[in-house]
């Protein structure tokens, strides 16, 4: 009797490292199509929320996979272009400060810094609205409510800016490794909107 509750002990916990792993796995795939998809530059929001949505799907033990990945990143550029379009003019915005910044105008640095600062929040605001996508919900009223939560729930802006950073980070050592990491941020960005509702 001891011996049998040893080994379902031991295979329970061979099974949650199996699904963590497995998961872990799945992210890195997803990372894998997440590049893919951004190939159209403008389509990165698109892309994240189709990844995100994967990865939810996985979590929850629903089938999916390429096809509805593909499914949902249609669904998600329709309106997800015009805040991709968005983005790259913030973007835009922020290196002429940092670049007004080193030429040394007066409050430069201040200015470029601020500018710094609000892209980063640019960014986390809008995974955190990729990761809450669903098809037929608005990228506007998406993002107002990441934004919401991006300043009322500063620990998990934080954990995905600190994703954000290992994907800098493998591009700068490594750049074909940012590819894969691409997901792994998509699946913090769901694991902080899952922890955010469940506050």
């Amino acid at each position: 009797m001891a011996q049998a509750r040893v080994k379902a002990r031991s295979a329970r916990r061979e099974s949650v490292f199996g699904e963590r792993f497995a998961l872990f796995a799945e992210c890195l795939l997803t990372g894998v199509w997440i590049a893919v998809a951004c190939l159209g530059v403008v389509t990165y929001p698109a892309a994240f929320a189709a990844g995100a949505r994967h990865l939810r799907r996985r979590t929850t033990h629903e089938d999916g996979g390429l096809r509805e990945f593909v499914e949902d990143f249609r669904a998600a550029v329709r309106g997800g272009w015009v805040v991709g379009l968005a983005g790259w003019a913030a973007v835009a915005t922020v290196r002429v400060d940092v670049l007004a910044a080193r030429a040394g105008i007066p409050g430069g640095p201040f200015v470029g810094a601020v500018g710094v600062l609000a892209l980063i929040g640019l960014a986390v605001a809008l995974l955190r609205a990729a990761a809450d996508w669903a098809p037929g919900r608005a990228w506007r009223a998406l993002l107002v409510d990441a934004g919401r939560r991006t300043v009322l729930d500063p620990a998990g802006s934080f954990l995905v800016v600190c994703g954000l950073a290992v994907v800098s980070l493998s591009a700068w050592f490594v750049a074909p490794l940012a590819v894969p990491v691409l997901g792994a941020v998509a699946g913090a960005a769901v694991a902080v909107e899952q922890r955010y509702r469940h506050r």
